[in-house]
């Protein structure tokens, strides 16, 4: 029989009359020769009430936690004293009920479902999902993904695929390759981004492209990165770094007020790399909070504390009273960031006291004065090269973010953009440069004569990052579209002109076909939905994640190969 309307679908319209529901049996109690069964289907929950004289009562008898099964009755109002508004108010006196299958007794109670290990959710993921938290999650998802889609085709982008099996780039991460049977010995890749086709369709005129992409990367996992994950991917041409960002303000708004009914304040602030770092010591800063750096290098300079008088850079942190342990703790922090040590001093009264405070004693008014440190309070000091002194102290300051819950005080979501990066980086690990976003973006017109110069790490990139509470939820760049600039930007990071062409040389090409000025960004679809919904992991708003060893504890993946399929595309393991 055709069901009425889904649980959650039910109004006081369908009062006094007979539905018929189907669902899952969420709960089931016998109280005094009454049955009572809670009814769930993806939209809500309803409770169904058999009596001993109904001809029901037996088939709902039979009836236990997760069978499904199929319920007709009359839909109508609880008890007076039963009513708490809502429709929580009504229930289903049942007429008739059919099992239409039985089920297992669950390897899990799915109301406790939060507090079950993680690694037995995801190896029952199907009944993990069933689960209201989880299906909202995936509903959110899929609400986001609609309000994504209307607004892009509104704005005249085409949605086109671009291919799963490509060629190995170099792009920051590890490609996962794929053996070819039908070519013994070459491989393809996964790829990590669609970036080269996307700028393949700005040449070959589609003027602005979209896509929900899968993309892969083979890198250690954490609480926001899988494996596999989706990127909202956009690439805009005849237009500048403005254009860009006005959209893309423009889309996430619409996205926030069409799922969550949340405004978004447009347009974002915007901070530049250099003061995000200076600031808060990270390139995707939470500013749900304050707490920013007060740089006290010139205060130090030339002085007798000769941690501080020779260092490139020492930034304080003004937070409120902590304990030894608490200091102790965040010292361990900043350690693991890169700093050597993290001092420290306590205000008391018009002075400093403990840590490094006897070391301070010409400087303490300045510095209690710059700070603004609250009586009782506490200084923290990181030290010595800039970036390794402002990323351990930015550390500290999310560490104290989640020790105290400093973000809660602020606004549910704080979007902003940071842009001005530099072009290039250097690897002192490989003593050579490197790119900091990818080797495609433009370098500021008024810099590309620094190529090849003792000053080329002073190139500012036209690279933009859209951050969202903390997490960098979307990156991109205007392109370069000269292929002399690209070849410059490669011979940058060490790339002879033969390498170039054997590693990107359809793409080389391609530029000298007539390419237009482009540009664009990609949002990682999963973690802004991490954040939308509110939860600690991008597996809580994926439907089959791996867990955070890269694996699928559910369908065993990844799992051995047999020979025979290893030997057909030309592979054997080899024991070292």
């Amino acid at each position: 029989m055709k069901r009425t309307a889904m649980i959650g679908h039910l109004s006081p319209t369908h009062a006094a009359q007979t539905v018929t529901l189907q669902g899952w049996v969420n709960r089931r109690r016998d109280l005094g020769g009454l049955i009572f069964l809670e009814l769930r289907d993806r939209s809500g929950l309803i409770q169904v009430q058999v009596e001993p004289d109904s001809p029901a009562f037996a088939e709902a008898d039979r009836l236990r936690a997760e069978y499904v099964a199929e319920v007709e009755g009359t839909y109508q109002l609880r008890p007076e004293g039963q009513r708490k508004g809502g429709a929580a108010d009504y229930e289903v006196i049942a007429s008739r009920v059919k099992v239409l299958n039985t089920a297992k007794t669950p390897p899990f109670e799915l109301e406790k479902g939060a507090d079950v290990a993680e690694d037995i959710r995801l190896k029952y993921r199907y009944l993990d999902l069933r689960r209201p938290e989880m299906q909202r999650s995936l509903m959110l998802r899929s609400k986001a993904t609609a309000a994504v889609t209307a607004f892009l085709d509104a704005e005249g982008f085409v949605a086109v695929e671009t291919p799963m099996l490509t060629k190995s780039t170099p792009e920051g991460a590890r490609d996962f390759l794929v053996p070819s049977r039908l070519n013994p010995g070459e491989f393809y890749a996964l790829p990590q981004s669609p970036q080269l086709f996307k700028q393949l369709l700005m040449i070959a005129g589609f003027d602005r492209y979209y896509q929900l992409a899968r993309c892969f990367r083979d890198e250690d996992l954490r609480a926001d990165r899988q494996p596999d994950f989706t990127q909202l991917d956009m690439e805009m041409s005849f237009v500048d770094q403005e254009d860009v960002l006005e959209l893309q303000e423009r889309l996430l708004s619409h996205v926030f007020k069409t799922v969550l009914d949340v405004d978004l304040p447009i347009p974002f602030p915007r901070l530049s790399y250099q003061d995000a770092m200076d600031r808060y010591g990270s390139d995707k800063p939470d500013l749900r909070f304050g707490m920013e750096f007060a740089d006290v290098t010139g205060l130090f300079a030339g002085g007798e504390f000769a941690a501080f008088a020779n260092a490139d850079a020492v930034k304080v942190l003004a937070a409120s009273e902590l304990t030894r342990k608490q200091i102790d703790e965040l010292e361990r922090v900043a350690k693991q960031n890169g700093a050597k040590g993290l001092a420290w001093a306590k205000r008391n009264g018009d002075g400093l006291t403990g840590g490094i405070s006897k070391f301070l004693g010409e400087q303490t008014a300045a510095l209690l004065e710059t700070t603004g440190v609250q009586d009782g309070g506490t200084l923290l000091f990181a030290a010595g090269e800039w970036k390794r002194a402002v990323t351990a102290l930015g550390a500290v300051r999310l560490s104290l973010r989640d020790l105290f819950g400093l973000a809660a005080a602020g606004p549910q979501f704080h979007v902003s953009w940071v842009t001005d990066f530099p072009q290039l980086e250097y690897d002192e690990d490989n003593a050579s440069w490197t790119y900091m976003h990818h080797p495609f973006t433009a370098p500021h017109p008024d810099d590309v004569a620094l190529f090849g110069t003792e000053r080329q790490g002073e190139i500012r990139a036209q690279a933009y990052d859209l951050v969202l509470n903390g997490f960098e939820i979307g990156g991109g760049s205007v392109r370069i579209h000269d292929p002399a600039v690209q070849e410059q930007m490669l011979a940058a990071i060490g790339f002879t002109s033969e390498e170039a062409r054997r590693q990107f040389g359809f793409f080389l090409t391609a530029l000298e076909s007539g390419t237009p000025p482009h540009g664009g960004i990609a949002w990682g679809f999963d973690r802004l939905l991490m954040v939308m919904a509110g939860v600690g992991s991008i597996r809580e708003v994926i439907a089959f994640p791996k867990n955070n060893r890269g694996a699928d504890l559910m369908a065993l993946a990844p799992s051995p190969v047999s020979p025979a399929q290893m030997a057909e595309v030309g592979l054997a393991l080899v024991q070292e």
